[in-house]
């Protein structure tokens, strides 16, 4: 019997979609290590800028950056439906505008190397977010690795963990771990929020309204804030520094942001969300070795046994969930 012929072009476009699913992963990968390079400039920007003012001027440059992206799109915003439209808002709003505030707050008053590996909390949220949202199944052993993930954040939360007793405060606790808990909250919805944005819209169309909506929710807080004026946009500090504030705004909007948040949603869109969450870990690792290895943000022996076991049991929450997508497949 003679086999069937196979047409040389489709084996050749499947050819080429197996080969960008290999590069799938990677794009994820980099697009993350290259969001985890935002503390080289919102650290120093934090002595410039309120955290507010970061945040908004960061939008404006974005969504400066998307707009050849969006104007080709406009057409398409009247077939986005009402549910759509909700998890776009609440996207913007709790990932791309309050969750970034209070990451930059987190930076300006705490350890920043705690920061960046406590952020890696994230998945759990997520995780049981879909669970109570899209009623995405949870494995028994969720619970167990989501707890130790909690335990080991609290260990890299304390500074000095015997003195928890006495106080908080000598304990070593700070403003700065719970804008990150906060943070990581808004962020790990947001993630869920993207999920739903995701199988309604193209993903540049969605990546351009989450920004215009996290500017225009950045313009309201700062109106109601009282600092949608002169001398709260461009302080006398950014003033005597002007050129030190133009290109940290610039490395903060581009290379942290535009282009990690384009290159990141190429590799999703080729990757599966349970592999995508190992290479996301890649942010952490940039973002160490930045917070570490420049800022000296360094950590006390616990601290380090505490974050090594924080990424591991949210590695582990990762690796059960893939069983039950695979099993959904």
């Amino acid at each position: 019997m003679t086999p069937p012929r196979t047409d040389s072009k489709t084996v050749r476009v499947k050819k080429g979609k197996a080969q960008r699913a290999r590069f799938g992963p990677w794009l994820v990968g980099l697009g993350a290590a290259l969001w985890g390079t935002e503390s080289a400039w919102r650290i120093p920007l934090n002595n410039l800028f309120d955290a507010q003012v970061i945040v908004f001027w960061e939008h404006v440059l974005i969504l400066l950056m998307f707009l050849p992206i969006l104007m080709p799109q406009l057409g398409e915003l009247r077939k986005i439906d009402a549910t759509a439209w909700g998890f776009v808002l609440f996207s913007g709003f709790a990932g791309s505008a309050v969750g970034t505030i209070f990451f930059t707050l987190a930076l300006k008053n705490g350890n920043p190397t705690v920061v960046n590996v406590i952020l890696n909390i994230q998945p759990i949220i997520s995780t049981l977010g879909a669970f109570l949202i899209f009623g995405d199944r949870l494995t028994p052993r969720f619970f167990l690795y989501a707890g130790i993930a909690i335990l080991a954040g609290i260990f890299l939360s304390v500074e000095y963990p015997t003195l928890i007793g006495v106080s908080f405060e000598k304990a070593g606790l700070n403003l700065g771990t719970g804008y990150a808990l906060v943070c990581a909250l808004f962020w790990g919805l947001s993630t869920v929020a993207g999920r739903g944005v995701m199988t309604r819209i193209p993903l540049r169309l969605a990546a351009s309204l989450r920004v215009a909506v996290g500017l225009f929710c950045m313009t309201i807080i700062l109106l109601i804030y009282g600092r949608l004026n002169g001398s709260a946009l461009w302080p006398v500090a950014a003033q005597t520094h002007a050129g030190t504030a133009i290109v940290l705004l610039l490395l903060l909007a581009s290379i942290s942001g535009g282009i990690p948040l384009l290159i990141y949603f190429e590799g999703l869109r080729l990757t599966r969300a349970s592999t995508a969450g190992y290479f996301e870990m890649l942010q952490t690792l940039a973002a160490v070795c930045i917070t570490w290895g420049f800022f000296h943000a360094t950590l006390h022996w616990h601290q380090v046994v505490a974050a090594i076991v924080l990424i591991a049991a949210v590695t582990m929450v990762q690796r059960t969930q893939a069983s039950v997508e695979d099993a959904a497949r």
